[in-house]
């Protein structure tokens, strides 16, 4: 099936690399947090979400081996030390999902007041206007926690656009490249797997995605990493959404 006049019900979106450029959660959103970590565990650490939180991070394998390297760890959990793990593991790029949801937590409070703007691309806005006029319903699939999804879209630089978007799935759901994450969406969306369109930038979440018999195309956007010749002939691959004509099943 071809991009133009595509079939199906549903649009899923991923979005680093997807809605929204790679260099804008790695050059803004990632510093942002590393920087302002160890100020919202002090602000915020006897919340019971902030505890939660903490609690999580400890019972992750890399909280271990991390105090591993450490000449003297503490013995009990303190702003520090969680600060440096959550540091850590912002440095390693791990998508650890409490570390996730700590991070969509200080990035709220950036976007509250006014020191972020998430970044969408210019197609972005009309696409998925488009798609709801076609009377498709779009949801979002990221790694990044609901809450910090929910911030990039309703604090954009085209304005507030989680209007447009009816369900988020993160990390809890299952990880991104296991076709049973897409399998679990699919119930938790009450469609067949074939009327999700799955958007990414990454052929190993498309695959995972097509095995669990969802609709996949890859994104080729500026800044994303290149594409091998097998990749380009097992997927579709677009440059950006404005190619992407999409219609509900006529049966």
């Amino acid at each position: 099936m071809t991009t133009a006049g595509r079939e199906a019900k549903v649009v899923l979106v991923d979005i680093e690399g997807t809605t929204t450029s790679i260099s804008f959660v790695h050059d803004v959103l990632f510093p942002y947090a590393r920087k302002n970590v160890e100020k919202f565990l002090n602000d915020s650490w006897s919340d019971g979400e902030t505890k939660q939180i903490v609690q999580d991070l400890q019972q992750v394998p890399q909280f271990a081996e991390y105090k591993a390297t450490l000449s003297a760890p503490s013995a009990e959990a303190n702003v520090a030390l969680i600060a440096h793990f959550v540091r850590h593991l912002i440095t390693k790029n791990l998508k650890i999902t409490p570390m996730k949801t700590l991070q969509g937590l200080i990035w709220a409070k950036g976007y509250e007041n006014g020191e972020l703007k998430g970044h969408v691309y210019e197609d972005v806005p009309a696409a998925f206007q488009a798609w709801r006029n076609a009377g498709l319903r779009i949801g979002v699939y990221s790694s990044g926690s609901v809450a910090a999804q929910k911030l990039i879209f309703a604090h954009s630089i085209e304005g507030d656009l989680l209007t447009h978007l009816t369900a988020h799935f993160d990390t809890h759901v299952g990880h991104k490249q296991d076709k049973q994450s897409y399998t679990n969406i699919s119930k938790s969306l009450g469609e067949e797997p074939q009327q999700i369109l799955f958007l990414t930038d990454i052929p190993g979440e498309a695959a995972a995605a097509r095995a669990a018999g969802l609709q996949a195309i890859i994104l080729q956007r500026p800044g994303n990493a290149a594409l091998s010749v097998d990749q380009k002939n097992s997927f579709e691959v677009i440059p950006d959404f404005t190619l992407l004509s999409l219609q509900l099943p006529k049966n």
